[in-house]
């Protein structure tokens, strides 16, 4: 796939595996959306109410601060996002992410790991924070197969 770009958001390594899959099957860019102050475990402990994780859910106006920016965004036509699912959505971090640039033109492809539940609304909530033409998503384990990864990239016919 040409000018493709996989960012992701992975605090424990599930989401990374599946956005490595994306990058062997698009020959695309791999980018990891790293929080200028890393999560510790205690930070994502969801059933933590004063957590960090939980924090940051629960104010929709928060937005982590990242650790480096894309390289040159302009090149890329097509961006997946990946990341996991924390309370049915996409991480504050993901929407830092994608109000740090200017998406005007370009396709956001959201895709998710998460222990049990579903990608939710994430793609209306992505959209608000871009300018792109955001697709709806799907959630896949993150030992999705090539083939897998494959078969639902063909499906969007891009």
């Amino acid at each position: 796939m040409k000018n493709a770009l996989i960012a992701y958001f992975s605090a424990s390594g599930s989401t990374a595996k599946l956005a490595k899959t994306f990058a062997d099957v698009t020959g695309g860019t791999l980018y990891e959306i790293k929080p200028a102050s890393p999560y510790t475990s205690a930070d994502l402990n969801w059933n933590d109410k004063n957590s960090r994780s939980s924090l940051e859910m629960n104010d929709k106006t928060a937005r982590p601060s990242i650790l480096e920016p894309v390289v040159n965004m302009a090149q890329y036509d097509t961006i997946f996002v990946g990341f996991p699912i924390w309370w049915y959505e996409a991480p504050r971090i993901i929407q830092t992410f994608l109000e740090s640039y200017d998406l005007s033109g370009k396709i956001v492809i959201p895709f998710a790991t998460s222990g049990g539940s579903g990608i939710g609304n994430t793609a209306s909530i992505i959209q608000k924070s871009c300018q792109a033409k955001v697709l709806s998503g799907k959630r896949m384990s993150p030992f999705a197969s090539i083939d897998e990864v494959s078969s639902w990239i063909n499906s969007l016919k891009l």
